[in-house]
């Protein structure tokens, strides 16, 4: 008997919607395990077979009755040769069918029938959809090698002096020191000026850099770099950015060069970094050359990079290591969250990825490679592609939905905050709550001797890193021209830890005015512990400020494995004799000048006075500290990196006079919201619906009208003042109890870092170190250091360098 369901009015996945038929939306079963993934032919979520069966819940739960099952098997491949390494960024031409075998067939939930014909109805036209869609995972490898350039202002309306001629096969030479090589032609002048020093012996002393800072001129192109069918290195270094112009050849025949006579002679930018990135691999080595120990199992899953997001993966890996997150949200006893959409549910997700990494269930070697005996292939993991995750964490945020390499101190401090606001019912637990402790500052004036106790929440310390080059090294220009460095601290004298959280807890002077005398004498600031955490985030800030440029400094900093005690950071509160300032004084108010009058907005003095002491201006700092809450120097630094572009970054702050709170990030206040929602509910879209659209996509309307498109059968925020009134209360009601603990001793112990390679936070690779017991290992060798490298999870060798380069660290109270 034919399955009657196949009359259903099935429709194929529309270009923008997403198809899960790679692995499972609530574990990362996929199409290579056993019995494959069922893709549901309604909604096209993706549900594994077998002992899970992920598949039947969520039949049982959207009655979606029709699926098909993709079954493939790896071609085992005979390696005769070591396999190449990528050269350039390209994705390779291999088919999907010169991998796999693939099988296919349609199922029915409903009717007993085993097999469904796949000719009957709209079943063709469906299939066909779905094995040719673009899934999430698949995206993100192909986007993972490209970086897409584009023109700018400075590019399309180049205006070029009077021309002069330049030899087309001779590169000349540099204006400033007669270098031959590694040059750049400013596009504006003709000028020829050396780059800087690049790893691999070219040579340079960034004299092009000083051509653009003394001329201004914009645009310069790597002449080494050009090639006949015209491409070639365009920088723009008002836009600090590398840029392609579409009139090169028109620019370059301006300076008398013909572009179908020049030869490719040097690397280009992308060259160099893919290089200096694949040099990580060395670290997959020992000192003798032998690959290091591939680790399989519980807690040894590797994730894999679909697309710069190393800095994800190292953050993941630190985190879950952790007792509180396994006990959070590797649950695999629990029935998943009731969820039509799992793909889209935070909750969901991060049970799934606690699955993947820590039930060992996805951590084998991979065995598609026979190796050849005279030169074996040490065998790795496939590791598993957090797509979905990573696509949650990035929502609606305007850096961490993008393909680009981010910050990743910055997203561990948005994942908290996501993770924090998101439900946990009893008897869960926040997770981020084993991080937080309370800071407090000691205010003394000067003249009067006065005191202002004041306590903060935190999750995370950020420490500075004091830079004390030796005396051999001159401080080295930031030049744009590459973000290439090798990792090195050749240059700075090494520091400890513990020197620099002495730094950060040392007495400081502000200069403020004391409400209490009125002296302007100023004021002793220090902040120490209140409390302590269960387990401490530490940002080492090895950064400084060239051209309003954040430039990564590398600084050694020495940590070592054994227990430190913390003890003396500790604050001790209001002392015997201690006077204490009038609570309703405003400490510095009437040094304060936001631009306003009234109940303008009013910066928070200690927070811009530490912001204007590390060369931020004023105006730059008033506007960083409103956007970020106006609550610490740190989370409006972490802006002010992030927004060093913004074209009104010197324009200053004018609220009109309104006395109004700091906006928060997300849909936006109250009267925008309700024009959004009356713009949706115009295109007949109910109000709760459209609240949670905008919620669900940041307030961006085009998003939030796609999000109800794919999401037909939500029915939105029913209870909206109950929606409102909880969000307030978990972001903004203060908790009963203070954070983190006040016993002493405060002993900690280095649990995991997360390590960077690259001159820029934004650009090069992470990944992570998490001390951990390896099994098999002989009794009181304790715990070992195991390197977390996108997929490849190995036993680490001698980790010292790579602790004094860290540029997260992880410690655990013990």
């Amino acid at each position: 008997m034919d399955c009657s369901h196949t009359e259903l009015d099935f429709q194929p996945p529309r270009p923008n919607q997403s198809v899960y038929r790679e692995d499972c939306t609530q574990c990362f079963d996929s199409i290579d395990s056993p019995g494959g993934l069922n893709v549901c032919l309604s909604c096209f979520n993706g549900g594994c077979v077998g002992e899970r069966n992920h598949g039947l819940l969520h039949y049982e739960s959207t009655q979606h009755p029709l699926a098909l099952n993709i079954r493939r098997t790896r071609k085992r491949i005979n390696r005769e040769e070591p396999p190449q390494k990528m050269s350039k960024l390209a994705i390779a031409a291999e088919t999907e069918e010169d991998r796999y075998d693939t099988e296919k067939r349609v199922l029915c939930y409903s009717c007993p029938t085993e097999e469904v014909n796949m000719t009957a109805g709209h079943l063709p036209r469906v299939v066909d959809g779905i094995l040719k869609a673009m899934t999430f995972a698949r995206q993100e490898e192909v986007k993972a090698w490209e970086q897409d350039f584009t023109e700018c202002e400075h590019t399309l309306c180049l205006q070029q002096e009077p021309s002069k001629q330049i030899p087309s096969q001779d590169l000349g030479q540099c204006s400033m020191c007669g270098l031959k090589e590694n040059l750049w032609l400013c596009l504006e002048c003709g000028n020829l000026g050396c780059g800087r020093a690049q790893f691999g012996g070219v040579g340079g002393n960034s004299h092009g850099l000083a051509h653009t800072k003394s001329s201004s001129h914009a645009v310069a192109v790597k002449l080494g770099s050009i090639t006949p069918e015209g491409s070639a290195d365009v920088y723009c270094y008002k836009c600090d950015e590398e840029r392609v112009d579409s009139n090169l050849a028109k620019h370059l025949a301006h300076w008398g060069i013909n572009i179908a006579e020049r030869e490719k002679t040097e690397k280009s930018l992308m060259e160099m970094q893919v290089e200096q990135n694949l040099r990580w691999e060395f670290s997959m080595t020992t000192e003798d050359g032998k690959e290091l120990k591939p680790l399989f199992g519980d807690g040894f899953t590797g994730l894999k990079n679909i697309g710069n997001s190393c800095y994800l993966a190292s953050i993941v890996q630190c985190l879950f290591s952790l007792p509180e997150f396994r006990l959070r949200y590797y649950r695999p006893q629990d029935t998943p969250p009731a969820s039509n959409y799992p793909a889209e549910d935070f909750e969901t997700q991060l049970r799934k990825i606690a699955d993947g990494l820590l039930s060992g269930r996805y951590s084998y070697p991979q065995t598609d490679v026979q190796a050849i005996p005279d030169d074996p292939e040490v065998p790795h993991q496939i590791g598993l592609a957090p797509a979905m995750l990573k696509h949650l964490i990035g929502r609606g945020h305007e850096e961490f939905s993008t393909m680009r390499q981010q910050d990743a101190f910055e997203l561990l401090l948005h994942l908290f905050k996501l993770i924090t606001i998101s439900q946990h019912p009893p008897p869960f637990q926040d997770p981020i709550t084993s991080f937080r402790f309370a800071m407090e500052q000691r205010l003394q004036c000067l003249n009067c001797r006065k005191v202002r106790y004041r306590t903060d929440e935190q999750d995370n310390i950020s420490i500075p890193v004091p830079v004390r080059r030796k005396p051999a090294s001159a401080p080295t220009t930031n030049d744009s021209e590459t973000k290439t460095s090798p990792l090195a601290g050749a240059d700075f004298e090494s520091v400890t830890l513990q020197e620099c959280l002495d730094i950060f807890t040392s007495p400081d002077t502000v200069e403020l005015t004391c409400p209490s005398c009125t002296s302007k004498a100023g004021f002793t600031k220090q902040t120490k512990f209140k409390t302590f955490p269960q387990n401490l985030a530490i940002n080492a800030r090895r950064f400084e400020l060239v051209n309003w440029v954040p430039t990564k400094l590398d600084i050694p900093v020495e940590v070592s494995d054994k227990v430190f005690d913390m003890s003396k950071y500790k604050s001790a509160g209001l002392q015997e004799g201690e006077e204490e300032l009038p609570e309703d004084a405003d400490v510095g108010a009437a040094n304060v000048s936001a631009g306003s009058s009234g109940a303008a907005f009013v910066a928070n003095a200690i927070a811009l006075s530490q912001l204007e002491s590390m060369g931020f201006p004023r105006v730059r700092c008033e506007k960083a500290l409103h956007a970020t809450g106006n609550e610490n120097a740190e989370s409006a630094m972490t802006w002010l990196f992030a927004h060093m572009e913004d074209p009104d970054i010197d324009v200053p702050l004018d609220l009109g006079g309104r006395g109004t709170a700091p906006a928060m990030s997300g849909a936006g206040s109250g009267g925008q919201d309700a024009e959004k929602i009356a713009q949706l509910g115009d295109m007949g879209i109910t109000e709760p619906q459209a609240r949670k659209a905008l919620r669900e996509c940041g307030g961006d309307v085009n998003r939030a009208l796609d999000w109800v498109f794919s999401h037909p059968d939500d029915a939105g925020d029913g209870d909206v003042a109950a929606a409102a009134a909880a969000a307030d209360q978990c972001s903004t009601q203060p908790r009963t109890e203070m954070a983190g603990s006040a016993d002493l001793p405060a002993t900690f112990e280095l649990q995991s870092i997360v390590c960077h390679k690259g001159a820029s936070i934004h650009a090069g690779h992470y990944v992570a170190f998490v001390r951990k017991e390896i099994p098999g290992e002989e009794e009181g060798e304790g715990r070992k250091w195991v390197l977390f490298n996108d997929e490849k999870v190995v036993e680490a060798g001698d980790v010292h360098e790579m602790k004094r380069f860290a540029y997260v660290y992880f410690f655990r109270r013990v």
